[in-house]
C-alpha cells in the first residue's frame, strides 16, 4: 500500500462521499451541531484534553442522537474551525503480517495495542499515534508529528515512538514485520462540555478499504464516542442509557478486519457488521 494508492483511493471516495451526502446518519450531525455553540481548537484542547480516558462508544440511531443533542445543547460546545463543524479524517493502521494486533483484540488480551497514522485531511495534519490500554481499563493514546506525504511508512521517528511506547507501557519488544494493513475514513463533529468533563465524537460514513476490498457502513446510525475522565460516565452516557440506546464494544481497527477479512475469527464483531454496514465488496480501480 503506497501514499499513491491512498491518494487514488481518498479520491474516489471523496466522489463517493458526494454521492451519500444526504445519508441519515450524516444529516442528523449536521442539523445537531447547528444547534450549539461553536468552540475552537486551542480552546477546546485547554478545556478537556482527556488524551488519557474511558470511553464508551455507542452506535446511535440518527433519530435519537439529534434527539439527545437537542436535550443537550446547553450544556454542549461544537469545534468550529474556519467556519466548519464536521471533518474529514484517514487513518492508515499497522500489524504484522500474521495480524497479531488484531489476534491479540479478538483473545482480549490486557496487554494490546494499535498502531496507526491520523491525517486530518482538511489541513493536511498527521499524526503517528499508539493507543494502549491503561491499568484501569482506560484508554492511552501516546501520539508524534508525522509527515502526512508518508502515512502509510513506518518512519524511523514512528517506529522508534512505537518501540520506547510498548517498551515503557508493556515491557514488550517491538513485534517484527510491522507493515500498512488498512485504511479507514470518515466525518467527524466533536461535541465538549461545558464544563470540560467529557467530549463527544460523532462519526458517519464510516469507510474500510484494504485496496482490494471495502466495506462502508449503512449511513443510519451514528458512530458516537463518549470520553470522560472518570467511570461515571457523562450527562450523554446517561442520556443513552434512558433512550434505550446502550454501549457497544467495537473498534474501527477491528471491525474493518473482520469486515474485509471474513475468513479471521471475528466473534466479537459479527453483531456490529450485520447490524451497521453493508456487505463486503470490490473496491473501486
Amino acid at each position: 500500500m503506497s501514499v499513491a494508492d491512498l491518494d487514488a483511493a481518498r479520491s474516489v471516495r471523496h466522489g463517493r462521499a458526494r454521492e451519500v451526502v444526504g445519508s441519515v446518519a450524516e444529516l442528523a450531525v449536521a442539523a445537531a451541531a447547528g444547534l450549539v455553540d461553536p468552540i475552537g481548537l486551542a480552546e477546546l484542547n485547554a478545556l478537556a484534553e482527556l488524551q488519557t480516558r474511558v470511553d464508551r462508544k455507542y452506535f446511535v440511531p440518527a433519530g435519537v442522537f439529534g434527539r439527545m443533542v437537542a436535550e443537550l445543547a446547553g450544556e454542549l460546545r461544537v469545534l468550529e474551525m474556519d467556519g466548519r463543524r464536521t471533518f474529514g479524517y484517514e487513518s492508515v493502521y499497522f500489524d504484522t503480517p500474521d495480524l497479531s494486533t488484531y489476534r491479540a483484540h479478538v483473545q482480549r488480551r490486557r496487554l494490546r495495542f494499535k498502531a496507526r497514522t491520523r491525517t486530518y485531511t482538511d489541513s493536511g495534519l498527521c499524526m503517528f499515534e499508539v493507543k494502549l490500554t491503561g491499568a484501569r481499563g482506560e484508554t492511552v493514546k501516546e501520539r508524534v508529528p508525522h509527515p502526512e506525504q508518508y502515512r502509510a511508512e513506518l518512519t524511523e521517528d514512528a517506529l522508534m515512538h512505537l518501540k520506547t511506547t510498548l517498551c515503557q507501557a508493556y515491557h514488550q519488544d517491538l513485534p517484527e514485520g510491522m507493515r500498512p494493513t488498512l485504511v479507514t475514513t470518515y466525518r467527524r463533529t466533536t461535541f465538549v462540555s461545558r464544563s470540560g468533563e467529557a467530549r463527544l465524537t460523532c462519526d458517519s460514513g464510516l469507510r474500510c478499504l484494504d485496496m482490494v476490498h471495502e466495506v462502508r457502513d449503512t449511513g443510519t446510525h451514528v458512530l458516537v464516542e463518549s470520553k470522560s475522565g472518570g467511570q461515571g460516565g457523562s450527562a450523554a452516557d446517561r442520556m443513552l442509557r434512558e433512550l434505550g440506546v446502550r454501549p457497544v464494544s467495537v473498534s474501527k481497527y477491528c471491525v474493518a478486519v473482520a469486515a474485509l477479512h471474513p475468513e479471521l475469527p471475528s466473534n466479537p464483531w459479527h453483531q456490529t457488521l450485520k447490524r451497521y454496514f453493508e456487505p463486503l465488496q470490490a473496491a473501486a480501480a
